[in-house]
Formats: structure tokens, C-alpha cells, sequence
């Protein structure tokens, strides 16, 4: 989640507009140094109480610097070179959310706040020194390619991301709308990496969706939560509050955040006048509480959560939970429990520093981070929830191993098909479901999965995870509602 300026949630964004003007006091201690008396400054800043370079340090760094430009065999970038040491300071936090963005990653990044932009969708962050992904926008092509959150990211077209920064990483997952991006993916569970390529797409802006079911139960989806997205919500709950909802559900699954203020508009019509919604607190302990003025909600309301709604959408989520007695239905969310602060103006040269500055609690003082938001009804998604995408790059056929067998079967046993086994084993049974799609499916029946028949496959699943009546989690919260309301399931 973001405070002020532009967002900097670390996005493949390429992808989405994840962030920023945030209004919570928060102090900026960020203190410029001009080249004119720097020396002087530096050299008092320990006694003063100011910050920056001290003599000391100010001569290693120039001593460094002399040293390369000078004695380094080859002619070096000294904008690359200091870049690398800004870099460096902010990879020695250890912390994956402050990062240092040049200024042309700096610009794409603030472009997604005002428009659409182009990208595979998938929210990515350095865990553990590697480029592991947060979450995957829901709609976007990283989602129908099966990206899910904590996939590490190996390669990109060939080029091995290990090492990296996060602006290189990100810089080669980019690309024009309709090309193509070769993703090298390591995910928890399996022997072998997974191979998926991704077309780039324009990524939807429009971020909440509405509708009232026949039931009487409202449906809000909220995809994140940029610039425009509490002015949208407001409409949206308008229209259905006017055509009589009896019960609300707040569909957050798969949203990676954004901005403060926005989480906070969307929360305060369910919040009582009064209530905390969100405290921020400073690295000496200080908190700050951001309350309501809204009057709170008579109906019931449902929100539902995975595990790739982070930020924001936990902040939403725990202060309609403590302050709201909202529902939480679905998966333990994502855990990102910190705020940070984008800092453009004082380096003044288009690139920016976003840094982590506070961490946010729940209204009660709870701290998600790495720990996540547990649901009050867990409801785990279907496995083909999570099948990776097949590469479709050869045939399957029997008697053959094969990760993307593995996610044939598991595809074609959530379409109804009969499967005696999920392990990748190409078996006589897994031969015969094909069969039996492929001539439903009005393909030629081989009993071999062709790429005619693996897209066919994967067509019609994405129908089926589209369809509200197949969402378990969904009918969960369904269900949940209309007992608050004292109508039978």
C-alpha cells in the first residue's frame, strides 16, 4: 500500500496502476544535500541530528567513484554506476518493498495511474533474492496463463532474471501489446519448472464491477484500488442499495492494493462514525488512527478474500471484519502489512525512491504481515482454480510423464471427465477422457492432446471458472449471507 506520489508497488506493469497519493500525516525527513556546502553539512550532521554523508563517508564514496572512473579497464556509465549504488543502499534494507526506480521505470510506473497501460498483469516483489510474484490481476493474461502468487520467476524469453534487480526484471517482462513473453516459473510442489509463454495485453483500468443476483444479494468485485476506484464503488453501492440489496458480498480475491485513501473511502460506509479503520505506526511506536465518518451499513456483508488479495484489500478487509462484523470468506490473505512512501521531487531528475516508512494494524492492533488475514469460513478454491496453463508447445500422449499432463488432468476432471490420476502419468484412463472430449468438442478423436485440443480444454474450463454458479467461494458467501438473513439455503 502507497502513500502520496506515484505508485511503486513494485508491479510487472507494465501491468497495473497499484497506487499512491496517500493524505495520512506522515512525516518526509528525507533531507536533500546540494553539491554547495555539502562538506560542512555532512561533517555535522551525527551532532545536529541531520542526515546524509558525513565527510567520511562522503570520501569513500568519491574516493570509489575516482577509483572506477580511472583505473577500471573499461569506460564506464557513470549515471549506471551511481545508479547501481543507490541501488545497492536500498537492497540493503532487506526489504522487498523500498526500491530505487530509474527514471524511465519511474515514468512507466507512473503512467498506470492516469490511463490504461500495457503488460501480463501480475503484481512481482525481490523475496529472498528472488523475483517472486505477489499476485495476479484478476482478468489479466498472467491469470489465464495460471500465474499464481509466490511463483518465482526463473527466466524471461531465455534471460535468467537470478541476480537482478527489480527494474531489470520487470524492464524485460514489458513489451508492446500482442507480443510475446516466454516465463520460466518455479513453484512450490513441483519436481520441474513450469513453461509458459504469455501474450502482453492492455490491462482492464475499470476496477469494480457490479451486480445484484436474483437473490437479492449485491456483488461488488474490486480489482484494486486505484485513483478512480472509490468514486466507482460509491456509484456502485448506490445503484444497488436503490434496487432494494438485502446483502452485500466485497469480492477482493486477487487484489494486490493500492491507495490509502481510496481503501478508506470504500471502508467508510460500512464503518460507524468514530471507528478506526486503519493505524499506521512509525518505527518508534507512535500510531496514528485514520477513523470514519461514515454511519455504518444495516445489511450484511460478505468479503471475500484469497491468497493473492494483499495491502489495501486487507485493510479492507480487517476493518469491515472489527469494526463492520463483516464476514471473511475464502483463503488466508496475502500478509503485507507496511506502507510505503514514494519520494520523486528530491532527486530530481525523474527517478524516485520508494520506501517502506510505517507498518499498518487492523483497527483492534492486529499486524497481518507474513501472517496474512485468516477467513472466518475457509473455503479452498477447486484445484483447477490453479492448474498451470499447458505450453502446447508438442502433442501429449500415452504412456509419457509430463507436467503439462498433470494440468490436462486436472483440467478435464473439473470439466466432468473421469481421471484416475493427477500426477502427469499420461495413462489408458487419461487417454480415454481425452477421447471423450475431443469427440464431444467435435475435434478428431485421437486420444493424443494436440494444441487444437488443449486450447479447447482450457476454453472451456476459463467458461466454467467464469460462471458464478461454479464459484464455490462465491456460494459460499452466498450462503453465509442468506443465513445472517434468515433465508433458507
Amino acid at each position: 500500500m502507497q502513500f502520496k506520489g506515484r505508485t511503486v508497488a513494485a508491479f510487472i506493469l507494465l501491468t497495473m496502476a497499484a497506487s499512491v497519493l496517500v493524505t495520512l500525516t506522515v512525516a518526509d525527513r528525507f533531507v536533500a544535500i546540494g553539491s554547495e556546502g555539502t562538506a560542512a553539512r555532512a561533517a555535522s550532521s551525527e551532532s545536529s541530528g541531520q542526515y546524509g554523508l558525513n565527510e567520511k563517508e562522503l570520501r569513500k564514496l568519491n574516493t570509489v567513484l575516482g577509483l572506477i572512473e580511472t583505473k577500471y579497464f573499461r569506460d564506464v556509465d557513470r549515471t549506471k554506476v551511481m545508479d547501481g549504488a543507490i541501488n545497492g543502499m536500498m537492497e540493503a534494507l532487506g526489504d522487498p518493498y523500498s526500491v530505487y526506480m530509474q527514471k524511465t521505470v519511474a515514468k512507466q510506473f507512473s503512467e498506470t495511474i492516469e490511463g490504461s497501460f500495457t503488460g501480463i498483469g501480475a503484481g512481482v516483489q525481490i523475496k529472498e533474492g528472488k523475483i517472486t510474484v505477489e499476485s495476479a490481476i484478476k482478468g489479466s493474461p498472467a491469470e489465464r496463463a495460471g500465474v499464481q502468487p509466490n511463483d518465482v520467476l526463473v527466466s524471461v524469453n531465455g534471460e535468467k532474471l537470478a541476480g537482478l534487480s527489480l527494474n531489470d526484471a520487470v524492464a524485460k517482462i514489458r513489451g508492446p501489446k500482442g507480443s510475446k513473453v516466454k516465463l520460466v516459473i518455479q513453484r512450490a510442489g513441483l519436481s520441474q519448472p513450469l513453461q509458459l509463454t504469455i501474450v502482453r495485453d492492455d490491462i482492464d483500468y475499470e476496477t469494480v464491477y457490479a451486480h445484484l443476483r436474483e437473490d437479492g444479494i449485491g456483488v461488488i468485485e474490486i480489482r484494486q484500488f486505484s485513483l478512480n476506484t472509490g468514486d466507482r464503488f460509491a456509484e456502485e453501492l448506490d445503484k444497488l442499495e436503490k434496487q432494494h440489496m438485502k446483502a452485500l458480498i466485497i469480492d477482493v480475491r486477487g487484489n494486490p492494493g493500492g491507495v490509502l485513501p481510496v481503501v478508506v473511502s470504500v471502508a467508510q460506509p460500512f464503518v460507524p462514525k468514530g471507528q478506526p479503520i486503519v493505524q499506521v505506526e512509525d518505527k518508534s511506536g507512535h500510531r496514528e488512527k485514520t477513523v470514519s465518518s461514515g454511519t455504518g451499513k444495516t445489511y450484511p456483508v460478505a468479503v471475500l478474500m484469497n491468497k493473492g488479495s494483499a495491502s489495501a484489500s486487507e485493510v479492507l478487509a480487517g476493518a469491515l471484519k472489527e469494526e463492520a462484523h463483516a464476514v471473511l470468506v475464502g483463503e488466508t490473505s496475502f500478509g503485507k502489512g507496511t506502507v510505503q512512501v514514494s519520494y520523486d521531487k528530491q532527486l530530481a531528475d525523474g527517478s524516485l525512491i520508494k520506501m517502506t516508512i510505517a507498518k499498518w494494524l487492523t483497527p483492534l492492533g492486529n499486524w497481518v504481515h507474513e501472517k496474512g488475514l485468516k477467513p472466518d469460513v475457509a473455503v479452498q478454491p477447486p484445484d483447477y482454480y490453479t492448474a498451470a496453463r499447458m505450453s502446447k508447445e508438442k502433442t501429449l500422449v500415452p504412456n509419457t510423464i509430463d507436467e503439462n499432463t498433470k494440468s490436462l488432468q486436472i483440467m478435464l476432471a473439473g470439466l466432468g471427465y473421469k481421471v484416475d490420476r493427477k500426477d502427469g502419468y499420461y495413462s489408458a484412463a487419461t487417454a480415454s477422457s481425452v477421447k471423450a472430449f475431443q469427440l464431444k468438442a467435435g475435434l478428431p478423436v485421437t486420444g493424443s492432446a494436440d494444441k487444437a485440443t488443449a486450447e479447447k480444454v482450457e476454453e472451456q474450463l476459463i467458461a466454467k471458472i467464469r460462471d458464478e454458479n461454479s464459484d464455490t467461494q462465491l456460494q459460499k458467501a452466498v450462503s453465509v449471507l442468506k443465513g445472517k438473513l434468515g433465508v433458507a439455503n
